[in-house]
């Protein structure tokens, strides 16, 4: 009896056991269950809260770039996400896709007068550029507008524009913010060369001029490229005034360009070295490359050279080592001649001369330069300018060339020169034994027979060279060039082309008195038939006070005004 009452308390506590572990269980798992449905509703209510903190914040940037977007545009919004591609034009004028151009013609952006718009690096994640930019380094620029004929979604970028934009590498898919703004007319501008050289040029700041009218803004810290013929300059913008982005249409504004900096020099940058007469300067020239040199004739040495009929004598000794030069030289403002833009040349292969006589009508005071191309190799030389005295009979001194018809004469059957009828049998069989004449037409030059192999004509041209000289010839004188313009021709063609008929080409404005590019046509067909550049179409168009009746008249027509109303020839 007492065992089974034992048994059944013992299963009693067992099964009390039990369900008090159950429960405890029970309550462990309701408690965690409240835990995490607590936890839960507060990320829900975190994310909540934190969206709608992000759109509250998001409707503030809104609202202040509205502000901000109607204070600089002056009453028109326009903000425009889009894919910058680059495309081959001059100037910092950008294209817009048509979608653009409705938007703006709707808040009546054309009213306004010229438009111009802000452009900003748009961040993206895994740009290498991200870092950098976010340190402070935000790249914006300004530019003006071309037309609207981009394809949607992109902006079509000119190479100054994408140059400062994106200066190092531009992203897989470069993203350009595009806002419009309104910009104050510019009325200073401190602008800072990369390296030396553009200073010296002539007019530089005539040149500049000529590069501006392509631009419709400048920004601070932008980097513009001033091209002069075949070189190119960069100039770094330090200071605008009155803001830090203006506006350089219809303006007019002071420049002033500061030396480079020593840091900011480069060494691949021309420069004119002083040769003076009698001295001699040497030098190590490489393949493809150029040295300058300048030297001036003053009015004293000018007179000497007309007065006595004495030349100037350019000349280079090359060592003989394998290379080879060529030897250019022009008058300034042409201070960088080069193999397809010079007045005087000399191919010659080794040591070469060049005589400039005062008879030749480029010929003048002023001051030259000469450039000492690499042709082939690496060459030494050595390059010297002397005045040449002319050799001249002294009174009295009696001539040794005879006339052939002094004496009874005979003309050599081979080599067609006269011979004295007593020697003619002697000659004859002499000639024809070590001579030969040149078959060429028009040539008929006696050569030894040893010498005959080398004598050859150019095909294309017809001139006699010795066999050695003919490839250089060629190379020089027949290889096409291609001229900045994009025009390709010979080397004669392309002397004549860059001076008369080059876009590119300096002439001296009739207006302004500047060197300038010539430009393409006038766009009026008055001024084309007036023989107007089409830098002299845009200068000539300024006005200037008749000195007669004080009128204004533009300066193209001045001279008809003239004949016209005052009968002034």
């Amino acid at each position: 009896m007492d065992f089974e009452l034992r048994r059944a308390r013992e299963k009693l506590d067992k099964e009390q056991r039990e369900r008090k572990e159950r429960a405890k269980l029970k309550l462990d798992r309701e408690r965690k269950a409240k835990e995490e449905a607590k936890k839960q509703r507060d990320a829900i209510e975190a994310a909540q809260r934190s969206r709608r903190l992000d759109a509250i914040e998001a409707q503030l940037k809104a609202e202040q770039q509205m502000g901000e977007s109607l204070l600089a545009g002056r009453g028109v919004v326009f903000y425009k996400i889009l894919e910058a591609v680059p495309f081959q034009g001059s100037g910092d004028k950008v294209k817009l896709p048509p979608s653009c151009f409705t938007e703006l013609s709707d808040q009546g952006a054309f009213d306004k007068g010229p438009m111009y718009f802000q452009l900003s690096l748009v961040h993206q994640e895994g740009s290498s550029a991200t870092k950098d930019d976010e340190k402070g380094n935000n790249r914006t620029t300004h530019s003006g507008v071309l037309e609207f004929t981009a394809d949607e979604g992109s902006v079509a970028i000119p190479p100054h524009v994408w140059s400062n934009l994106f200066p190092v590498d531009a992203p897989n898919i470069p993203l350009v913010e595009v806002r419009y703004v309104r910009l104050s007319k510019g009325t200073y501008a401190k602008l800072q060369p990369d390296g030396i050289g553009f200073s010296d040029l002539p007019n530089h700041k005539a040149i500049l001029e000529t590069s501006l009218r392509q631009h419709a803004t400048l920004s601070q810290d932008d980097v513009l490229t001033v091209k002069y013929g075949e070189l190119t300059y960069k100039l770094r913008v330090l200071e605008l005034k009155p803001s830090s982005s203006i506006s350089v249409l219809e303006t007019d504004i002071e420049v002033d360009i500061v030396n480079p900096g020593v840091e900011s020099e480069r060494t691949d940058q021309y420069v004119l070295k002083p040769l003076a007469f009698g001295a001699s300067e040497s030098g190590l020239v490489e393949e493809g490359n150029y040295m300058y040199y300048k030297f001036s004739i003053d009015d004293d040495a000018w007179e000497k050279l007309v007065s006595d009929d004495v030349k100037i004598e350019v000349k280079i000794d090359a060592e003989a080592n394998g290379g080879d030069t060529d030897l250019y030289v022009s008058k300034h403002p042409l201070i960088f001649p080069n193999r397809h833009q010079h007045e005087w040349s000399s191919h010659d292969v080794g040591s070469k001369t060049l005589i400039l006589s005062s008879k030749d009508r480029n010929l003048g005071t002023g001051t030259y330069s000469l450039a000492v191309y690499g042709f082939k190799g690496t060459t030494k030389y050595q390059v010297s300018v002397h005045v040449q005295e002319n050799s001249k009979h002294k009174v009295g001194q009696q001539a040794t060339h005879s006339s052939s018809m002094d004496v009874d004469t005979v003309e050599c059957r081979n080599c067609k020169h006269f011979i004295p009828t007593r020697s003619i049998a002697l000659h004859e069989a002499y000639c024809s034994r070590h001579n030969v004449v040149c078959p060429h037409a028009g040539c008929g030059i006696v050569l030894r027979i040893e010498e005959a192999k080398n004598h050859v004509h150019c095909d294309k041209c017809g001139q006699a060279f010795h066999l050695g000289e003919m490839e250089k010839h060629m190379k020089v004188f027949h290889e096409p060039l291609r001229c900045p313009c994009g025009v390709v021709l010979e080397k004669e063609d392309m002397v004549q082309h860059q001076a008369s008929d080059c876009p590119l080409r300096l002439i001296a404005c009739r207006f302004c008195g500047d060197m300038v590019q010539a430009g393409s046509s006038a766009m009026d067909v008055r001024d084309r038939l007036r023989g107007l550049s089409e830098h002299e179409s845009i200068c000539g168009s300024r006005t200037a006070p008749c000195d007669s009746c004080g009128r204004s008249v533009m300066l193209k027509d001045m001279d008809i005004h003239q004949i016209a109303v005052h009968q002034k020839n």
